[in-house]
């Protein structure tokens, strides 16, 4: 008889906390002794969300220093997209398969069956020229550059040492500085 009656008891509760009401089911949560049936929103919450961009906020707290640092920084990279390398042809051009250079001054009638004669422009050679060692095609090779660092525009001013390479500036100045270190330990020499 007890067991009916905990069992029946049981089913009593169980009703009372899953009941539908509105077309939604609600579930129960006990509070000092007595349940309390939790309900579902029957219409969802409108939160509007105001798209506020974070780096304006920002830029408003910003005071008027940090406002003048940031314009210089923005200018420092505009110059830097706006620097073009000028590129100089070196009269060479690279095998793609087998990294042999052709040089025009020599051409290549140092290879074995080479019957090119130095002088001769690569754009000059016949079309079924092939590379000497790996007989790839003419469209296997590419052209070997420099890069003049600086604006293009800045190219032509100076003494003509704008136009130079990265190693031909080292070269001056590195064997000027020896230059000058050679004539001046020269100097105690004379004495």
């Amino acid at each position: 008889m007890m067991k009916t009656l905990l069992m029946t008891l049981f089913m009593a509760v169980t009703a009372y906390a899953f009941t539908i009401q509105n077309g939604m089911t609600a579930r129960s949560v006990r509070t000092a002794n007595q349940f309390m049936p939790l309900r579902m929103s029957e219409e969802p919450t409108k939160t509007e969300a105001v798209e506020v961009d974070p780096m304006e906020e920002a830029m408003e707290e910003i005071d008027e220093e940090t406002r003048k640092q940031m314009e210089k920084a923005r200018r420092a990279q505009e110059l830097r997209e706006q620097e073009v390398f000028m590129k100089k042809s070196t009269g060479k051009h690279k095998c793609t398969n087998c990294d042999w250079e052709y040089d025009q001054e020599k051409g290549d009638s140092m290879m074995i069956g080479g019957m090119i004669k130095p002088g001769t422009q690569f754009s000059d050679l016949p079309a079924d020229w092939r590379c000497p060692v790996c007989r790839a095609s003419k469209d296997a090779f590419v052209e070997v550059v420099e890069e003049i660092p600086g604006f293009e525009v800045n190219q032509g001013y100076g003494f003509g040492t704008n136009s130079w390479t990265a190693g031909q500036k080292n070269l001056a100045v590195f064997g000027g500085l020896g230059l000058f270190f050679f004539l001046f330990l020269g100097g105690y020499a004379l004495s």
